[in-house]
């Protein structure tokens, strides 16, 4: 059996579109760790955090599936917005420049003993200049507001993406087709 350790619905579904059959406990997990270290390895231990969260409620030979996603630019973490003021700060940082997307993935198969994966993938997006009244008016919608770097690359937004190198679905929130790979490895078979 797969849990995915989250109670994104974008997670969900990007696993639905990939036939993969899971279920979901959310983790009572803090994924605002103080960071200390480097983007990836915020991502990275926030992942794992979660994964550990669920550990206990997974049976032998069960896989968890975690991920926390981070969006990086100038040295910045930009997170979820906790407000219209904070949104519009992250998406005047990121107009006409080219941001990371990392999202950490954690595996564990839980067994005597577990195997664990725990890694980062990297997508960089570039937005075209945006203006205030672009940047207000996408903000009035609401979408952006529980979006790390506070717009969602599926969404309305879409319109602001100039270009993206790397996995897509990783800028929704999980590198699908490197996790099916990493499930793969690990000897899950759906």
């Amino acid at each position: 059996m797969l849990i995915l350790a989250s109670g994104s619905p974008r997670r969900s579904d990007l696993l639905k579109k990939h036939n993969i059959d899971f279920k979901v406990i959310v983790p009572d997990a803090d994924e605002h760790a103080e960071i200390t270290y480097t983007p990836e390895d915020a991502a990275k231990s926030a992942a794992m955090q979660k994964a550990k969260a669920v550990l206990n409620r997974a049976g032998d030979g069960d896989y968890i599936l975690a991920a926390d996603t981070i969006v990086t630019y100038g040295g910045e973490i930009f997170e979820k917005p906790v407000d219209f003021a904070d949104a519009k700060r992250i998406l005047s940082s990121l107009s006409g420049n080219t941001h990371s997307v990392i999202t950490g993935v954690a595996v564990i198969k839980k067994g005597t003993p577990n195997i664990v994966v725990n890694e980062c993938v990297t997508t960089r997006v570039t937005f075209y200049p945006l203006t205030e009244k672009q940047i207000e008016d996408y903000i009035a919608t609401g979408e952006p507001m529980d979006k790390s770097g506070a717009y969602a690359v599926q969404g309305i937004s879409k319109v602001f993406v100039k270009s993206v190198e790397g996995d897509i679905e990783n800028v929704v929130g999980l590198p699908t087709r490197r996790v099916i790979e990493i499930l793969k490895q690990t000897g899950y078979q759906s």
